[in-house]
């Protein structure tokens, strides 16, 4: 190892862990409304659809600029774009502790949904950082702070009063809010220290490896086809996951009759694998490549969504029933499918696009988290007009199945162009 490897290793540790703290904060924040949803919707006795839409632009605002925030961390250093993102979103989620009208809730979840956007500048400040052999398992350990999504619901689950300790009217004449109000205002502070820690511990000089290139040159990959595969892969992995994150807490109270806080435990046992298991894709990548470890997953999440799909009823002779225990359990298998995914796909990226991880992971994760947006509602009306609520599993079945098949073909035609590629670990 050399020494400058070896000095290295210290700053790109710090890199890391910051990186990953902060990303699991401000993913808490992207997704808060999965939990708050319920008494939110009670206090302005709100539609269902108005919620679910509540949701989905949360999510649409962390995903769509997700480009121009990876390229950012390439050209001007992660710890700034870091420091600043933090500060942006403290503003709207305390702001959002004040909201009065279902306008303002909209507004303010536009306006805090950007912390979803860390996520492409975390992923190319780490890349940055570290040599291509650990990739994989650095981008695992950042990607594992998608664990924040239970970081409400698991809140509600130790602490069930959480939402009642403070009284409605706050204290201080409302600086301090009461109810569920209490949380995004928790957050926003969380936000400032963790915005002074990044400024204040992370290394200096940053590395910025787009630094001085012309943007055309950066977004030169983003001409290839394979990269918009990896984006519908990510759509499977990641926006089926932040869509899930969001939308199950509801899922379990409407159609099993839950309380609030059971609802997100159970929706914790879903979040834990699909965020958890990400260093172990990370690993599993370097090791064997992203390509099996992709099909491995795609196949084992096909079983398990064909399972959740099924409606109630007899079958060949036999009854089917989609219990909670069973429902939950099937669940936890596509969490964990998910959990390894997001580390393989991403693994794809630095093996293909060394150099311009920013653009085409910014990519790649805006499209992928767009299918955050889209798929709740789709979920929503899937279930309502159906009757069958667990139709609403159909629609990332059928985007799990086009992804595998899409995959195949791929290999299928490198095996014909490219036969020596196939078995390359790094393919």
């Amino acid at each position: 190892m050399s020494n400058a490897t070896e000095q290295a290793a210290p700053e790109r540790t710090r890199v890391l862990w910051l990186s990953t703290l902060a990303f699991t904060l401000m993913f808490n924040v992207w997704l808060m409304l999965g939990v708050l949803a319920k008494p939110i919707r009670e206090e302005f006795q709100l539609q269902p659809s108005q919620v679910e839409w509540l949701i989905a632009v949360a999510i649409l605002s962390g995903s769509i600029v997700r480009l121009n925030f990876g390229i950012w961390a390439d050209r001007y250093g992660g710890r700034l774009v870091f420091t600043l993102l933090l500060l942006v979103c403290a503003i709207p989620t305390y702001l959002f502790t004040w909201a009065t009208t279902y306008n303002e809730l909209f507004v303010y979840a536009i306006l805090f949904g950007l912390a979803g956007n860390s996520f492409s500048a975390g992923v190319a400040w780490c890349s940055a950082w570290y040599p291509p052999q650990t990739k994989g398992f650095a981008l695992g350990v950042f990607g594992a702070g998608n664990v924040g999504a239970s970081g409400t619901k698991l809140l509600l689950v130790l602490v069930p009063t959480v939402l009642t300790l403070v009284p409605a009217a706050g204290y201080l004449g409302g600086v301090i809010p009461g109810g569920w109000r209490i949380i995004p205002a928790v957050y926003s502070v969380l936000l400032v220290l963790m915005a002074v820690a990044v400024w204040a511990l992370a290394p200096t000089p940053d590395r910025k490896p787009a630094q001085g290139r012309p943007m055309a040159e950066l977004l030169a990959p983003l001409k290839y086809s394979r990269v918009w595969r990896f984006s519908l892969y990510y759509v499977v992995v990641f926006g089926a996951y932040v869509a899930l994150a969001g939308w199950l807490p509801m899922f379990y109270v409407d159609t099993y009759k839950m309380k609030l806080p059971d609802a997100a435990l159970l929706t914790a046992l879903f979040i834990f694998p699909a965020s958890l298991l990400r260093p172990v894709g990370g690993t599993l990548s370097d090791r064997y490549g992203p390509r099996v470890v992709t099909y491995a997953v795609f196949l084992v999440m096909t079983v398990a969504l064909i399972a959740l799909s099924v409606p109630n009823g007899t079958y060949f002779g036999h009854e089917y029933k989609l219990d909670v225990t069973l429902f939950t359990a099937l669940v936890f298998v596509v969490g964990c499918g998910m959990g390894v995914g997001k580390a393989s796909v991403f693994k794809y990226i630095p093996n293909y696009y060394p150099r311009d991880v920013g653009a085409v992971g910014g990519l790649v994760g805006m499209l992928g988290a767009f299918g955050g947006f889209f798929l709740p509602p789709v979920f929503g009306w899937l279930g309502r007009t159906t009757g069958v609520p667990q139709l609403a599993f159909l629609a990332l079945l059928v985007l799990t199945l086009i992804s595998l098949g899409w995959l195949h073909l791929a290999v299928l035609g490198m095996r014909a162009t490219e036969p020596r590629a196939i078995v390359a670990p790094a393919s």
